[in-house]
């Protein structure tokens, strides 16, 4: 299992909690997702074999928030 903690920018509201947790959560080899509102960040526990770091980030991305 691999562990990042990415930068994400427009999340504001305990929406866009749910969203980003839903949307990463469903991929497959993906264990957990925290959503850390007040900094900006988001961790993610996830399988290599299963899913890679940039489908993860497109996942972020198509609920429309950036991330760096």
């Amino acid at each position: 299992m691999k562990n990042v903690s990415l930068e994400v920018s427009g999340m504001s509201c305990g929406h866009c909690v749910n969203a980003v947790e839903g949307s990463v959560g469903k991929l497959p080899g993906v264990s957990l997702v925290k959503v850390h509102l007040e900094i900006g960040k988001v961790d993610v526990e996830y399988n290599e074999d299963q899913v890679n770091l940039e489908a993860i980030k497109e996942t972020i991305d198509d609920q429309g928030y950036d991330v760096k």
